[in-house]
């Protein structure tokens, strides 16, 4: 799939994983419309990648849709959005619970949905409609304690990836899940002092440090230009199989 000129959707697009693949996309030469929440820095990041931004929330289909509308060629759709909320089986909030997987889980489908939906209405392009990529995680194969809900979203995530691309295929979309490892993004920053970080990134066997954002964005610009990469959710973590916590 050509990059130049197609439209392209990065949900969670302000920080993290996916403003770097906005920046990504966007250097590739696609026109990038970033969907994040409203208090995000989403305005300034549109700017500096002379982007369009739109405010609103994955999980409803009015934000997803004003999203779309006005895109005539929406070819690439990256689903980086989501949240994690701490807590254990015993004393987590029923509430919590479902947030996380409200957010990360149905809003992923969400936008899958409805990019698809607009996706199969376009002319083929190099014998394809679309691309489709979803952020996983390796918590989704090897959940944490405390990380029941973050865990059980991503595997849903990871879970949905054979099943649409299978779907998907007859309308010629690929579906692929990228599912990163332990990755230096403003929420890691936030919430790690430097010595914190290190310790978290020892268990990575190789490279024994966490991984750069821009290394998802350079995976995602790989997976739309490869055609053969369809139906797989990708481990990006350094080798690192993570322990019960």
């Amino acid at each position: 799939m050509r990059l130049k000129d197609a439209d392209a959707l990065v949900t969670g697009g302000a920080s993290g994983l996916g403003r770097a693949t906005a920046a990504s996309l966007a250097a590739a030469g696609a026109n990038v419309t970033i969907l994040d929440l409203p208090a995000s820095n989403g305005p300034a990041v549109a700017r500096a990648l002379h982007a369009r931004f739109v405010e609103g929330d994955i999980t409803s289909p009015v934000d997803v849709h004003r999203a779309v509308q006005g895109m005539a060629a929406l070819r690439v759709a990256v689903n980086c959005a989501g949240i994690a909320v701490v807590g254990r089986v015993r004393s987590m909030p029923l509430e919590d619970f479902r947030r996380v997987i409200d957010v990360n889980l149905t809003g992923t489908f969400n936008v899958m949905r409805i990019c698809a939906e607009t996706m199969a209405s376009l002319e083929p392009l190099d014998g394809e409609r679309g691309v489709i990529i979803n952020a996983g995680s390796i918590a989704g194969f090897e959940g944490q304690v405390g990380d029941i809900a973050y865990a059980a979203s991503k595997a849903g995530v990871n879970g949905m990836t054979i099943c649409a691309a299978r779907d998907l295929a007859s309308a010629l979309i690929r579906v692929v899940t990228i599912a990163p490892g332990r990755f230096d993004t403003p929420l890691v920053a936030g919430a790690l002092s430097p010595e914190a970080k290190v310790r978290w990134a020892s268990p990575v066997p190789h490279p024994r440090r966490l991984g750069d954002p821009g290394e998802f964005a350079s995976l995602a610009v790989h997976i739309i230009a490869n055609p053969m990469l369809n139906g797989a959710t990708i481990r990006l973590d350094g080798a690192l199989r993570m322990p019960p916590c």
